[in-house]
């Protein structure tokens, strides 16, 4: 029995020191914080403007992207504006008209 034990031991300090492995690498190679802003264009009723939001700000809470999200509106209908204001209540998204140039 105690060699189950110790084998079940072994197997989880080998996987301890492999994920420590893993994530240093990870962290030599993502990049720096280089803010980026992405710009999701939005029509109509705004379909899969909100996966698209969730998408982006789940890879900002993850570490992979800095930075901010724009919705821009490229002819919404009055759903669709709701939406995308809901959207906007959210840290670091903002809701722009589609008239403005966001260089």
């Amino acid at each position: 029995m105690t060699e189950v034990f110790q084998f079940l031991a072994v197997l989880l300090a080998a996987f301890g020191l492999v994920s420590l492995g893993w994530l240093a690498l990870g962290a030599l190679l993502l990049p720096g914080v280089c803010p980026a802003r992405m710009v999701v264009d939005a029509q109509g009723g705004g379909e899969g403007l909100e996966q698209s939001v969730k998408a982006l700000l789940w890879l900002r809470r993850a570490g992979l992207w800095w930075g901010e999200v724009v919705i821009r509106d490229r002819g919404l209908d009055r759903a669709g504006a709701a939406l995308a204001q809901a959207l906007a209540q959210r840290d670091g998204v903002t809701f722009a008209p589609g008239d403005i140039d966001l260089v």
